[in-house]
């Protein structure tokens, strides 16, 4: 497609396409965002917060903007609804843009094709407003519904793929724990059939227990209705788990882009690292003697040429100068995984800078992504404990401690199980021939 013709489609378009355009590798561009800046106050107190922030979502990925606290994140975000105003640059939605004025017919359909699920269950639902009403209000808004009996089916069908009940629709938001509050507001994006739906950090105000549900409920709408995340977050372990593909961003700017393990396999920007090697590990003495990598922008070197961010190759954005670019693209063609955690034995444990990269004996990788200890295999092993022994020698040796234990766990308790059930056999015989 032409610049020009993109230009007359992007000014004049007041409906979207059915389809986005499509990239080199014949994917689908449902979201861009291009070269945006976003600036809060004006003038002398102006502030900067997001500067030159570009990337693609593809239809059908989870995107995550992963980066700490007041790095840009959720400004992003929520100029992608439209919330925060852009001071340069512009957003797309399937080649139309949606950034600045657009015509109001346009601005509706914005509303209905992307949705958001807010970071606090409890301060973005309306305490005075009932869960039938904050779920139809949508429907309301845009007569998404025939009729009553048409609404009301369409509610309590989403509020029972949510887990909850139709009984609860009459309750208010205070009368639920913060993980159902947080149902209720995904079946209020999800019941407007979005084809975007933008997560500002949805797990993190919920307890630990009830975050994995949460996660699963939202891959569930994804396999079932094709739905596209931009995925907001902080915590790697969790974007790991979610994501396809991962950005990483840094005080308002993108330093790293690329899909999920690839990062985590190659985490070439020092920012990334130091990320990655914050994650806790759950095991006491090697969280404890832990060597934390911290980030240290001073360590780069600016002041002769500008900073790009860059494509390395296999799909992989990096944020730097020339040289710095020149030397992440030679570690990432040596094809060996950079390890990111460091556990120093030596009992001087502490903050190390991201410019020591040397690799140890000490160093570990991160846990194995698929190691979950499914509840699953605790139960097949249960019923066939034979295969379940066998299936936790195979998780020990590939060292999937989790997988491990579950299967080994399921196995006793069904020998257990059936030997005592052979024993109470035996004993019903014996009684019987007395």
């Amino acid at each position: 497609m032409s610049n020009n013709n993109t230009n007359a489609k992007e000014n004049s378009a007041a409906v979207f396409p059915e389809h986005g355009p499509l990239d080199e590798n014949g994917r689908e561009i449902l979201l861009s965002v291009k070269n945006v800046d976003i600036t809060f106050g004006k003038k002398d107190n102006a502030v900067k917060a997001v500067q030159n922030v570009s990337f693609d979502i593809y239809k059908g990925e989870t995107f995550s903007l992963v980066g700490e606290s007041g790095s840009g994140k959720t400004t992003v975000g929520r100029a992608v609804i439209r919330v925060n105003p852009l001071a340069g640059g512009e957003i797309l939605y399937k080649g139309v843009r949606i950034s600045g004025k657009i015509p109001h017919a346009l601005d509706r359909k914005v509303i209905r094709n992307i949705q958001m699920v807010f970071q606090d269950p409890a301060a973005s639902l309306n305490d005075r407003a009932t869960v039938d009403y904050i779920i139809s209000e949508g429907l309301y808004n845009f007569h998404l519904y025939t009729g009553k009996a048409d609404r009301q089916q369409k509610v309590e069908k989403m509020i029972n793929e949510v887990g909850l009940l139709p009984e609860h629709l009459t309750r208010y938001p205070h009368e639920f724990s913060g993980g159902q509050r947080q149902r209720i507001g995904i079946a209020r994006a999800m019941v407007m059939e979005p084809e975007l739906v933008v997560a500002d950090e949805p797990i993190s105000a919920l307890d630990v227990s009830i975050r994995a549900q949460v996660l699963n409920l939202m891959k569930k709408f994804q396999r079932e209705k094709e739905i596209t995340y931009l995925f907001i977050a902080h915590d790697l372990s969790v974007v790991r788990f979610i994501s396809d593909r991962i950005g990483v961003i840094y005080k308002g700017k993108i330093v790293e882009i690329a899909e999920s393990e690839e990062l985590f396999n190659y985490p070439l920007h020092p920012y990334t690292h130091s990320l990655i090697s914050a994650i806790p590990i759950p095991d006491p003495k090697l969280e404890k003697n832990k060597v934390l990598y911290t980030y240290d922008p001073s360590m780069h070197d600016y002041s002769n040429e500008q900073p790009e961010l860059v494509c390395i190759g296999h799909d992989h954005y990096v944020y730097g100068s020339k040289k710095e670019i020149e030397e992440y693209k030679a570690i990432r063609d040596k094809g060996e995984p950079v390890k990111s955690i460091t556990i120093d034995f030596s009992g001087s444990a502490g903050t190390r800078n991201t410019q020591e990269t040397a690799a140890s004996e000490e160093e570990i990788q991160l846990p194995p992504v698929h190691d979950t200890g499914f509840f699953l295999y605790m139960l097949l092993s249960f019923f066939l404990p034979i295969p379940g022994l066998i299936a936790a020698f195979l998780f020990r040796r590939v060292n999937y401690i989790r997988n491990y234990k579950a299967c080994r766990k399921g196995a006793i308790a069904g020998l257990i199980t059936f030997g005592v059930i052979v024993l109470i056999f035996l004993l019903l015989i014996l009684l019987a021939y007395r």
